[in-house]
């Protein structure tokens, strides 16, 4: 910026050269020593200096013809007031550029040194107030620093013992975990057994209450209440009682099983939660404040979404466990009785087919004259049956083999109809595709008609077989139905004893060794 009073072209003052100033200058003003503040420059400049500055300007304004030379020898001693009053009489020389700065000085040397005093003392105050400030904000930063890292170091010793109790219960489940699956397998396959043996006991009593039925036919004087009938009704309740039983047993399997998975189910939930928790408290644990993705999230301080305090935490899982043990408890108590429940009833499933059997044979040798007047002619009777179903079983594959060419052929009519425009033409093959269907529709039906002639040939055979047996003597009919039909079914299917487990066709399995809750 240049300085007032200076020209535009006269930079002079900015090259480090200062101008040489007369030894007195005209008072242009008076100047208040009592406040030590200088004029207005409104009452300082003359009116031609509020002009746009220019050099002739200047002069112009600037130039008043002196009335007293100033010199050395005229410059004497004055009182400040003779001073003022008499500065209008001096003629004033021209003032040049250089000197016309020295005009507008507001300020005396004293305002200027206590100007530099009070910024001294006000440098001096603000200095040491904020070496103060400084060490106050060290020491307390060095203060919250020695805190943080201590309420770092602290919440991470408690993540730590906290990932520790979550290990250590997170085991306990896994080992009762691994109890508890072994318990259901040993529940389930206990309950495949029993199962297995009911069905299997089915065809047991099939075969006494068609032992039964076939007894029934029995015609004449030997349609009696004999031993082998009273036997074979024994044989009925037997088994139908042990079946009750099994169904019972079945039933409880099942429940304890359902009870088991709910166990495991609740252990693997558990399980899975502290899986959960220990990850995010481990990955909670390893964040540092060098870690990336850590960031601010105001007010998560105050989000409280806990549902239990350590001891409800504790106390949830031990019930888990306790639950579980006592359930496995309850399966070793189960399959104890299961097996003995299984052991029990072959016995008496043996026993009863053995008593059936012996009575069935004292009864048989009674009436073996008989056998050798029918046995032939049962054993055309089911010869032919066999031929029959024999041929039944080649006409339903013939059948199937013509329904493969019908579905070519109607395959082949379902391509060409998506035959674009006029190329969809009745052609020969058309005619000879639709033709073949026909031909192959009839076919099938020739081959099921005698299909079902064949299958009431069948059923014939079962008539002509009946009215065979009927119309044999009362002994010869006797004897085929306790011989070949009672006895020939209870050859089919025996059971064995229960103590041959390498041959028996109901096995048990023993159990395992208990599991202490």
């Amino acid at each position: 910026m240049d300085y007032m009073g200076s020209t535009a072209t006269a930079q002079y003052s900015h090259m480090g050269r200062r101008p040489q100033q007369g030894n007195l200058l005209p008072s242009i003003g008076t100047f208040d020593y009592r406040t030590s503040s200088a004029p207005p420059y409104s009452g300082l400049l003359t009116r031609s200096l509020s002009l746009p500055w220019r050099p002739g300007t200047f002069y112009r304004s600037a130039r008043v013809e002196p009335t007293q030379a100033l010199s050395s020898s005229t410059m004497q001693p004055m009182s400040s007031s003779n001073y003022l009053n008499n500065i209008d009489n001096v003629k004033v020389p021209p003032i040049f550029p250089s000197a016309r700065q020295a005009l507008y000085t507001r300020y005396t040397p004293k305002d200027w040194y206590n100007a530099q005093m009070t910024n001294y003392l006000a440098s001096d105050k603000i200095r040491s107030a904020a070496e103060r400030l400084r060490s106050d904000a060290i020491r307390l930063a060095r203060e919250k620093d020695e805190q943080s890292f201590k309420n770092n170091s602290e919440a991470s010793k408690r993540l730590g013992e906290r990932i520790n109790d979550i290990e250590y219960w997170k085991g306990e489940l896994e080992k009762t975990k691994d109890k508890m699956k072994r318990k259901i397998e040993d529940v389930e396959s206990k309950r495949r057994e029993v199962e297995r043996l009911l069905a299997e006991s089915e065809k047991p009593l099939r075969i006494a209450q068609e032992n039964l039925y076939e007894r029934e036919k029995r015609q004449g004087i030997d349609l009696v209440h004999d031993n082998v009938e009273r036997e074979l009704i024994r044989e009925v309740d037997t088994i139908k009682l042990c079946q009750q039983k099994l169904r019972q047993m079945l039933e409880r399997l099942n429940t304890q099983n359902a009870l088991n998975r709910a166990s495991l189910h609740e252990l693997e939930r558990d399980a899975q939660d502290k899986f959960r928790a220990r990850v995010l408290d481990s990955a909670a644990h390893n964040i540092k404040t060098t870690s990336r993705g850590i960031n601010f999230y105001e007010g998560i301080e105050n989000v409280d979404n806990t549902v239990s305090v350590p001891e409800t935490w504790t106390r949830y899982t031990e019930e888990n466990i306790r639950r579980a043990l006592s359930e496995i408890s309850q399966s070793d108590e189960l399959l104890n009785a299961s097996n003995q429940l299984m052991a029990q009833t072959n016995n008496d499933m043996w026993s009863q087919w053995n008593h059936v059997n012996v009575s069935l044979e004292n009864r048989v040798q009674e009436s073996q004259v008989a056998k050798n007047k029918i046995q032939a002619h049962l054993e055309k009777i089911l010869q032919e049956i066999f031929d029959v179903e024999q041929n039944i079983e080649f006409l339903k594959k013939t059948i199937a083999d013509k329904e493969a060419f019908l579905q070519v052929a109607q395959t082949r009519l379902e391509t060409r109809t998506r035959r674009p425009n006029v190329e969809a033409c009745r052609d020969p093959a058309m005619h000879r595709l639709i033709q073949e269907v026909h031909d192959l529709h009839a076919a099938i039906a020739d081959l099921h008609g005698k299909l079902r002639q064949e299958e009431n040939a069948v059923q014939h055979l079962l008539r002509t077989k009946s009215t065979l047996e009927q119309d044999l003597a009362i002994k010869n009919n006797s004897l085929f139905i306790d011989f070949d039909k009672v006895m020939g079914i209870r050859r089919t299917f025996t059971i064995n004893a229960p103590e041959k487990s390498a041959v028996t066709s109901v096995t048990f399995s023993h159990p395992r060794g208990l599991i202490t809750a």
